[in-house]
């Protein structure tokens, strides 16, 4: 799709037309899951991530605004901000009490073998961060993967930057 094309897109779904709606979801669904998947336990609940993104998407496009060439680039950006305040949003109403784990009796559990490291793919990846807590995978993906401070971490989950830390 090239830029105009996206240009009409994103008007068709400003303008709450059904068909444009779905055509930005069908092209980029597959982006806002493999963000969401970093942050979920598992594809059903990445999958309900990702649907309530979208929702917010849709109800909010009218707010999102950027000169004509960087269109695409920067609402790739919008939607991958979306997806994980949605992720975090999921885990803070559904998940955060749910899994309590200390790190020792995590590693004591999940006993890898030593050439991990040499058969680690993406799928592999994801499948061990899965794994972890929700407050550990939280946490893990905001500050390794999306960039994000410990202190605006603290701020976004509503904990103290010292439990941030402590979780990575």
């Amino acid at each position: 799709m090239n830029d105009a094309q996206f240009i009409i897109l994103l008007e068709g779904c400003r303008n709450q037309n059904r068909k444009s709606q779905e055509n930005l979801y069908k092209n980029l669904y597959g982006y806002a899951m493999n963000i969401s998947l970093r942050y979920s336990k598992d594809n059903e609940e990445a999958t309900e991530v990702v649907n309530d993104a979208f929702m917010k998407i849709f109800r909010d496009i009218l707010k999102f605004s950027v000169p004509e060439k960087l269109v695409y680039p920067v609402f790739k950006s919008w939607i991958k901000k979306i997806t994980i305040y949605t992720a975090i949003d999921y885990f803070r109403a559904n998940e955060k009490h749910k899994y309590h784990e200390d790190i020792n009796d995590y590693s004591q559990s999940h006993n890898y073998e030593n050439n991990v490291l040499n058969d680690l793919s993406y799928e592999n990846l994801i499948k061990i961060i899965q794994q972890l807590s929700p407050a550990y995978k939280t946490v893990f993906n905001l500050f390794v993967i999306d960039g994000f401070t410990h202190e605006e971490i603290a701020k976004k989950l509503g904990v103290s930057e010292g439990t941030s830390k402590s979780n990575l």
